[in-house]
């Protein structure tokens, strides 16, 4: 989209009005959720609890579909909000410059006409004449060497000398003094409508797709527009936001300036950019979990517009937890993180991390991805470590950390994804300390599989992962250390659970499998007489490493010999027994109870065992 805007437009622009405009879509927006919640809680709600009839259901339903359009209104109201804000914002700039320029001009008494060529009169002397050299007028140069800005004249009037910082410059100088003064005071004119063109034709676009036709129904392809508009105004409002929002700051700086805020920008800034300050690390927990459940209903219909395996694979997942989150648990479930990127993002809290003296975050491993298995098994570990922390400390919050791509069988022996994962685990662990209220909490960061290398990694770099107490490693293939007091919190906060049967933590050393590969089983011994190497360092079991290993079951044989599938002791380690009178074979309740004492900081009274 080209904007048309021009030099005179510019300069007599009122950004008061635009911020007065936004300020208006706001009210609307309030205005719609107030009557969203009224909807909501004074009309459906009682209705429901106190009617059984046809017609009261009848009725519900309207007022469920009147809901859903408040809602709509107010989340649209607020997008057009952001953008009038963020157009308001960014061309105060280039008008600023444009104003300082024409003042410059009319300070000089030069003139200026109407498609911005600047006028300059006649001065110094022709060397071989001596005739005054006449005047002129000049265009700018917008900053695009060799096109002139849309609007202005096609070439300078005189045609005689360039001043060598206009459009199609030859190096030559005028001996006419004004020449160069106008040239460059064109040339900031040009700049000026430049960018200022350019910023009206991004947001132009960008409020183009907020427009509704009339009639509107909202459904499931509406929410799918509203998440593609909202796209487009973080990409629009792109500079705006790195102005605004502390993208680029600490996670406490981020909270201090959350704090600082009225509540009115904080709701603006809620509805104008819910994808940013959901998933924002910094931003307390209520306000990512608020904002995030709004984030996932408008994923969720973006999704299911798109036939890939990926987008159905995050669909089922996205699905899961919005079930999840529609019934009541015990603690009660704060959804810290959402999002399709790559094999998708979820962080999910069982209890509120930022007023718990206890918090626990689990990295899953190798072939998590945010899937329907997600949404089941892999929370459900969440929940069951917060319920079995809170045996031990009312005060506890587990979180399940899916904030990175986890390898599959073909990635697996790579350390990639444990690197990137390891950068975003640490950011979002800053975050926790940042917004946790408790004086001194206590947190533990559990790694599970190839989650343990990610968790390793993270704890490897300086200064170890932010806030971190303690350190659980679970069916670890490996940390990339080579001792326990490598991961920055103290070997004696090490703790390891390695089941007897899991073969994952028994792989071969790289060093081992090449040996074995090329020379055969003796060799591949020899490489590691001690027999304490795994794939990715140190075997955390061992006594060379360290850590404390504590008593977990051996579980079923690997690779189907125990009809339970590959490798099934490598999933167990967070299962408590449904029947304390009567262990399942999948079941691992001396595993579960000991991450539980560990995360409720009662480490003191772990079960433990030998290592290897």
């Amino acid at each position: 989209m080209v904007s048309t805007l021009t030099w005179q437009q510019l300069r007599d622009l009122k950004l008061s009005e635009l911020s007065e405009a936004a300020d208006a879509w706001s009210g609307a927006s309030k205005h719609a959720d107030s009557a969203r919640e009224r909807v909501d809680g004074q009309m459906s709600g009682t209705l429901a609890k106190t009617q059984e009839s046809e017609s009261a259901t009848a009725a519900v339903k309207r007022l469920r579909r009147l809901s859903d359009n408040y809602h709509y209104i107010r989340t649209e109201c607020g997008l057009i909000r952001g953008a009038l804000d963020g157009l308001a914002s960014e061309l105060a700039s280039p008008r600023r410059s444009l104003r300082e320029a024409l003042d410059d001009v009319a300070a000089l008494g030069y003139t200026l006409d109407e498609n911005g060529g600047v006028g300059y009169p006649a001065g110094g002397r022709n060397e071989l004449t001596g005739d005054e050299i006449p005047g002129g007028t000049v265009i700018g140069n917008n900053g695009l060497l060799g096109s002139g800005n849309p609007g202005l004249y096609p070439a300078d009037k005189n045609g005689l000398y360039q001043s060598g910082t206009g459009a199609g410059a030859a190096g030559l100088k005028s001996p006419n003094p004004h020449r160069a003064r106008a040239q460059e005071a064109a040339d900031r004119i040009a700049h000026a409508v430049r960018e200022a063109q350019e910023i009206d034709a991004r947001y132009c676009e960008a409020l183009r797709r907020l427009k509704a036709g009339p009639g509107l129904t909202v459904d499931t392809r509406t929410w799918a527009d509203v998440a593609s508009d909202v796209d487009s105004v973080s990409s629009a409002a792109s500079d705006y936001i790195a102005d605004h929002i502390p993208l680029t700051k600490s996670p406490a700086e981020r909270k201090d300036w959350w704090d600082h805020l009225s509540d009115a920008e904080r709701q603006e800034y809620k509805a104008a950019f819910p994808e940013i300050i959901g998933n924002l690390d910094g931003m307390p927990a209520v306000v990512r979990d608020e904002v995030n459940r709004e984030n996932l209903h408008m994923l969720i219909a973006k999704l299911e517009g798109q036939h890939d395996d990926i987008s159905r694979d995050q669909l089922a997942g996205m699905r899961g937890i919005e079930h999840k989150l529609s019934s009541p648990s015990n603690p009660p479930m704060f959804l810290l993180g959402i999002g399709d990127e790559g094999n998708g993002r979820a962080i999910v809290s069982y209890g509120n991390p930022d007023t718990s003296k206890n918090v626990s975050a689990y990295v899953p491993g190798l072939g998590t991805a945010l899937n329907s298995e997600f949404a089941g098994s892999t929370l459900d570990r969440g929940l069951d470590t917060a319920k079995g922390a809170r045996v031990y400390s009312k005060s506890s919050a587990s979180i399940v950390w899916l904030g990175y791509d986890a390898p599959d069988l073909f990635e697996v022996g790579s350390t990639t994804s444990a690197e990137k994962g390891a950068r975003a685990y640490s950011g979002f662990m800053d975050g926790l300390r940042a917004t946790n209220d408790q004086r001194d909490p206590h947190v533990t960061a559990i790694g599970h599989s190839y989650g343990s290398l990610a968790v390793g990694t993270a704890a490897r770099r300086h200064g170890g992962i932010p806030g971190v107490d303690d350190i659980i490693l679970l069916g670890s293939p490996g940390t990339g250390a080579e001792r326990a007091s490598d991961l920055n919190v103290g070997r004696e906060h090490v703790f390891v659970g390695s089941a007897g049967n899991d073969p994952v933590t028994r792989l071969p050393s790289k060093t081992q499998a090449a040996a074995a590969l090329l020379g055969g089983p003796v060799l591949g011994t020899l490489a590691d007489p001690e027999g304490d190497d795994v794939w990715f360092g140190k075997d955390p079991a061992s006594k060379a490493f360290g850590a404390t290993r504590f008593r977990v079951s051996d579980g079923p044989l690997p690779f189907g010999l125990s009809g339970e599938g590959m490798t099934p002791a490598h999933s167990d380690y967070f299962t408590p027994a449904a029947d304390p009178t009567h262990v399942g074979p999948r079941e691992d309740p001396e595993s579960a109870r000991n991450i539980a004492k560990i995360v409720a900081g009662r480490s003191d009274k772990i079960t433990t065992e030998a290592p290897r």
